[in-house]
């Protein structure tokens, strides 16, 4: 698909000189069962953070985070609508080094690998989320 097109010239074509990510589908093999892995929907869930409309407090989904995954993720959102006083949920990314190790996203970059999980919402407004507005969790579509 040209979603994979564009995933794969974007972050995969940099992975490729990884021996475990060389190729388009060990890249995206390996993305998903990272992805299975990770589980981040199950994760908030756990902890009864859930797409919903009520909203949360971006500290509280951020320590949820923080404390499963032992290491800081990079959470994106898009700005609250006009009228509105949340921000939404647009993207959560978790960083791994080289060897897949997850590590702080706030590291810097150095050689590392991240991983998106795309609420698929147009990314080109995303900005990092604000601490001090509350948060809307869209439901994955």
């Amino acid at each position: 698909s040209s979603y994979r097109k564009h995933e794969w010239e974007k972050h995969g074509t940099c992975a490729a000189t990884l021996q475990v990510l060389n190729s388009q589908k060990k890249y995206f093999g390996k993305t998903l069962e990272l992805y299975q892995h990770v589980d981040l929907n199950g994760c908030l869930l756990k902890a009864g953070i859930k797409p919903s409309s009520t909203y949360y407090q971006m500290t509280a989904i951020k320590e949820v985070l923080t404390n499963f995954y032992g290491v800081t993720p990079k959470i994106q959102c898009l700005p609250p609508e006009e009228g509105e006083k949340a921000q939404t949920i647009g993207q959560i990314e978790l960083c791994f080094t080289k060897e897949l190790q997850l590590r702080n996203c706030t590291e810097p970059k150095g050689e590392s690998n991240r991983m998106q999980t795309d609420l698929q919402l147009g990314t080109e407004e995303l900005s990092v989320c604000s601490d001090t507005l509350p948060v809307y969790y869209p439901s994955q579509v």
